[in-house]
């Protein structure tokens, strides 16, 4: 049995595999790290194996600490990649990214799968029916668009994603939500019909933390998977460490 976790900017998720069947799922703060660790570990007791993706070293430390004993195995840019990757700057890719196009390569393979991850960014990234990684965009999410119109402006008001009843504002407030949130939407679309041009039987998957609040603005046709980056991150440990 497997234990996967993925240890973002903001959020920490974590999963459980019995070979490659997800049995378990939860998103806790770091602050929540020890006690969803101990809980999950004391309800599977067969878990033998760890497979960690983290955007910090500091945080990697803290949980190379935590599971003294079992197997690790810390994913990171130097991962063997079940796809061809075209990437210029590979060292400076995210397991997240990675395990998100491992995901489309193995679940949609031969077909041009474009991956929209709706997190802390939005992030683009494109993989053909030849299993060849391009590459794609980064943008700030929703979240970090709405702090940075409070923190790097004097009046603007500290608000939370709210959907906007009209695209145009009539307050400061809706104003606010109208350009981050449909900001964003109209980006996504934007984004969407651009590698459609190109490549008409385009596949789109939206996934992140933001994917269900997003989806619910859409008017393209796309396929919503919350755990995505989960199944990635399995599939990528199965093509590094045989258990």
């Amino acid at each position: 049995m497997k234990l996967i976790l993925d240890v973002g900017n903001s959020l920490i998720k974590l999963a459980v595999f019995d070979s490659k069947l997800q049995i378990e799922h939860r998103t806790f703060k770091e602050k929540e790290l020890k006690i969803s660790l101990s809980k999950v570990l004391k309800n599977y007791p067969n878990i033998n194996f760890v497979v960690v993706s983290s955007v910090s070293t500091l945080k990697k430390n803290k949980i190379k600490e935590f599971f003294d004993g079992y197997r690790l195995l810390f994913l990171d840019s130097k991962v063997r990649l079940p796809f061809n990757s075209l990437y210029k700057t590979t060292e400076t890719l995210g397991t997240d990214r990675i395990a998100l196009v491992a995901a489309a390569h193995h679940i949609y393979p031969n077909q041009n799968v474009l991956i929209i991850d709706t997190g802390t960014c939005i992030t683009y990234d494109f993989i053909d029916k030849d299993s060849n990684y391009h590459g794609g965009s980064i943008s700030p999410g929703l979240m970090m668009r709405y702090k940075s119109l409070y923190q790097l402006t004097e009046n603007l008001p500290n608000l939370n994603p709210t959907h906007p009843e009209n695209f145009i504002g009539n307050s400061t407030h809706s104003s606010v939500h109208t350009g981050v949130v449909l900001g964003a939407v109209t980006e996504i679309e934007g984004m969407v019909s651009m590698y459609k041009k190109e490549y008409p039987d385009l596949k789109v998957v939206v996934t992140g933390g933001d994917c269900n609040f997003l989806c619910k603005q859409f008017k393209i046709s796309i396929f919503a998977i919350s755990n995505f980056l989960m199944e990635g991150l399995n599939f990528l440990s199965e093509a590094n460490f045989k258990e």
